[in-house]
């Protein structure tokens, strides 16, 4: 089993915390995990963009000119798809990109990235985190002991002056454990979690 050391806010090792095997120790599977931040990035998209067809643009009420006689090609309106300012043929319309994967993937791919951080040693267990008022300023320096620059901090949401005061640190992202996901935790080279919050995520991700 894989072990990891527990340290204080000051930085100092006040003990050794023994990972679940089912959790932090599986081999990644690569597939889930692009699976999983494909699907991320498509729920992410807004789906806003909109184009009018001729049914929708301004003006064309009128015909241009006369069906015959003129010795040009026969138009009825002005905003035919092949004219300028005309409308637009199959552009694109509001629409959702969302769509869910199976919760066995998700969780694979889960287990997956915390396996790699283990693996390569980026995962910081501190022991609490706890303020009584928001001060970025006290933030900063107890990432300073714990020699962590930009990390993905991981709480359980028992002290709200904790996400508080990590919001406005660049390279910083506070995030309860409840919303953990493949994509925060790969796209930061460091996982700061509470000894409650790996407890926690053992619970619900344990086969």
């Amino acid at each position: 089993m894989p072990n990891a050391t527990i340290y204080n806010m000051q930085g100092q090792e006040v003990g050794e915390y023994t990972f679940n095997d089912a959790v932090f120790a599986i081999q990644p599977s690569e597939a889930s995990v692009h699976t999983v931040i494909t699907a991320y990035l498509a729920n992410q998209r807004q789906g806003t963009q909109s184009a009018l067809t001729r049914a929708e643009v301004r003006g064309g009420g009128k015909k241009p000119w006369r069906q015959k006689g003129t010795g040009r090609a026969r138009h009825g309106t002005s905003r035919s798809p092949i004219w300028r300012g005309g409308g637009i043929v199959f552009g694109p319309h509001p629409r959702s990109y969302k769509y869910s994967l199976p919760k066995k993937v998700r969780r694979l791919a889960l287990r997956s990235a915390l396996s790699s951080k283990v693996h390569t040693e980026n995962i910081l267990i501190v022991d609490e985190l706890l303020m009584e008022q928001p001060k970025t300023k006290e933030m900063a320096r107890i990432l300073g002991n714990l020699k962590v620059d930009e990390a993905l901090l991981v709480t359980t949401g028992d002290s709200p002056a904790v996400a508080k005061s990590a919001r406005n640190i660049p390279g910083v992202k506070p995030l309860e454990v409840d919303g953990i996901n493949v994509y925060d935790i790969l796209a930061h080279e460091k996982l700061v979690i509470t000894k409650d919050a790996v407890v926690r995520v053992e619970e619900v991700l344990a086969p």
